[in-house]
């Protein structure tokens, strides 16, 4: 009798950007087939993630419809839907606020992105870090992953 294959996962990443602009400057900090890459690092399943780039307007409207929070955020994720084989899932990304932070955390923006499509990406895996032992599980994942891609630990200053 043959071996049986495991099932080949099958992810959609659809990038968007919400102007020509923020297109422009998103392409000169990475490119859509690396965005890609950390994204199908940072997930085990099928299925299709969503991510947008917006400017600090848009994050600022969605932060307050969906988290009753009046300011522009780095990272909103929105899952859909999830199970052990697949899931769907929108997250969305402010660049100004991600290369407003990388500077006042003397990081490159190149790595605080990678840090945060991993950080969605989790969130869209049902991970969270409200609680502690959560967060630290979170934590740990995502620098095992950045790991992987080359990155440094995100959590401990340059």
């Amino acid at each position: 009798m043959p071996a049986q294959s495991k099932p080949t996962l099958k992810l959609i990443v659809v990038i968007q950007c919400a102007s020509p602009a923020l297109e422009k400057s998103l392409s000169s900090i990475a490119s859509t087939p690396l965005i890609k890459k950390w994204v199908k690092t940072a997930v085990q399943r099928s299925g299709l993630l969503t991510l947008r780039f917006v400017n600090k307007t848009e994050g600022k409207q969605l932060n307050l419809a969906f988290r009753n929070k009046d300011n522009s955020t780095n990272v909103l994720t929105f899952p859909y839907e999830l199970t052990k084989q697949s899931l769907a899932a929108d997250i969305v990304f402010c660049l100004p606020v991600i290369q407003k932070e990388a500077r006042e955390q003397d990081k490159t923006v190149k790595a605080h992105l990678a840090h945060l499509i991993i950080h969605g990406c989790l969130h869209a895996q049902g991970h969270d870090h409200e609680i502690d032992k959560e967060a630290q599980k979170m934590e740990s994942l995502e620098i095992k992953i950045l790991k992987n891609l080359g990155f440094t630990n995100p959590y401990i200053p340059q």
